[in-house]
């Protein structure tokens, strides 16, 4: 009898997922194509592009996958032909499946915002973290003084890590280069009324005092209306900076639309109680309209949740329906402190930041033996600089 062809694609939190949990079982034969070679692991990012090492947040996928069964491809999925079952990919690779789950994650949208895509700064990959980290750097060395402004967009949890670390992180530049000690002004910009507008409003008040604390304006009800080389325009008037970082706008990964799925009205797609979006063809974590679809938490339940219904089938036994799981929200605020939302347990401080240090380690540890898991985990404090000045201070 013939193995059952799995094909995943996506290197991201469900996409390796599913191919873990199906890999130990031999009546799959399981292919996951990726674009990327390394899996991202996006809680860390913010960290990476403030000091923090590039390894806690780019994880090669062959590392994750050593000694498993599973065929990786390194390329990118542009077709499916649902009569022959097969996908193609850019270099004309043609898989053929028995399933196909995608877990292809989701792209930046500027909301066509005038010059934001030009001369904002990113933080959704490694790449955008360098590259931030290295500008900040660079402004420092070239002014002798700190921007006039750095500017964060979007008050989710990706902004708001990112705002609460910026402080501490120019000061620390600051001292490397020994330049005079000056204020260093943060301004975090959300549409929304509040922070945090998916979360209770306790969660958005303790997270703003906390911003405040650490020196963070904060701008609330406020539409970004254009940027350019010197200036972020808000209510008609500029905020002078050189350094604006979008965290604010995601959209579907505009795949699904071109292949013809079913899309909901927020872009995602339309999956049925097993997560199928058509017979055989399963869509997770991002792409799928779920009602905790985005969090890195979902993704990871929905790979397990397809992966073990792929097994059920296996053995002609009936497949079980999908009760979406409410994720644990931790948010790091600021250098040793985290809001957590746990049901309804708030936890805010410095326990909140060990329970959200323990989360990543149990994250690195889904993917990887312990031993790789703590190494990852314990760099996860440790600095990193491609400027000469400042990695001889941290040695």
């Amino acid at each position: 009898m013939g193995k059952n062809k799995v094909v995943i694609v996506g290197g991201g939190f469900g996409g390796i997922k599913a191919a873990l949990e199906l890999a130990g079982d031999r009546r799959f034969q399981v292919t996951l194509i990726s674009e990327l070679t390394t899996f991202r692991y996006y809680p860390t990012l913010y960290r990476t592009a403030t000091g923090g090492r590039k390894i806690i947040s780019s994880i090669p996928l062959k590392e994750i996958f050593s000694g498993k069964n599973i065929n990786l491809i390194n390329d990118t999925v542009i077709a499916i032909d649902r009569d022959k079952r097969l996908v193609t990919t850019k270099v004309k690779h043609q898989v053929s499946y028995d399933a196909l789950l995608l877990a292809i994650g989701v792209k930046t949208n500027y909301f066509n915002i005038e010059g934001l895509e030009e001369f904002s700064y990113g933080i959704k990959s490694v790449d955008d973290a360098e590259r931030l980290k290295s500008h900040i750097h660079q402004q420092l060395i070239d002014d002798r003084r700190p921007d006039a402004n750095y500017v964060v967009i979007g008050g989710g949890p990706t902004g708001i890590e990112l705002a609460g670390e910026l402080p501490a992180y120019v000061n620390k530049v600051i001292e490397c280069h020994e330049l005079p000690a000056r204020k260093i002004h943060v301004d975090l910009v959300e549409a929304a009324p509040r922070l945090l507008p998916r979360m209770p409003k306790d969660i958005s008040r303790h997270v703003k005092r906390r911003l405040r604390k650490l020196g963070v304006k904060i701008y609330l009800k406020t539409a970004v209306q254009a940027q350019n080389a010197e200036a972020l325009m808000i209510h008609d008037k500029p905020i002078r900076s050189h350094t604006v970082i979008w965290t604010a706008g995601i959209t579907n990964h505009p795949f699904f639309k071109e292949q013809g799925f079913q899309i909901a009205r927020n872009g995602k797609v339309r999956v049925d109680q097993f997560l199928q979006a058509e017979p055989g063809i399963y869509v997770i974590g991002d792409n799928a309209d779920t009602p905790y679809s985005g969090m890195a938490q979902t993704a990871l339940y929905d790979g397990e949740f397809v992966a073990d219904n792929l097994k059920k089938l296996a053995i002609k036994d009936e497949p079980v329906a999908y009760i979406a799981k409410k994720p644990i929200y931790v948010i790091p605020v600021g250098p040793r402190y985290a809001a957590v939302l746990w049901g309804k347990l708030r936890v805010f401080g410095i326990f909140g930041w060990i329970l959200r240090r323990l989360a990543d380690f149990k994250a690195y540890n889904d993917y990887l033996p312990w031993q790789l898991a703590a190494k990852l985990w314990i760099a996860e404090d440790d600095e990193e600089s491609s400027c000469l000045t400042c990695a001889r201070n941290q040695q």
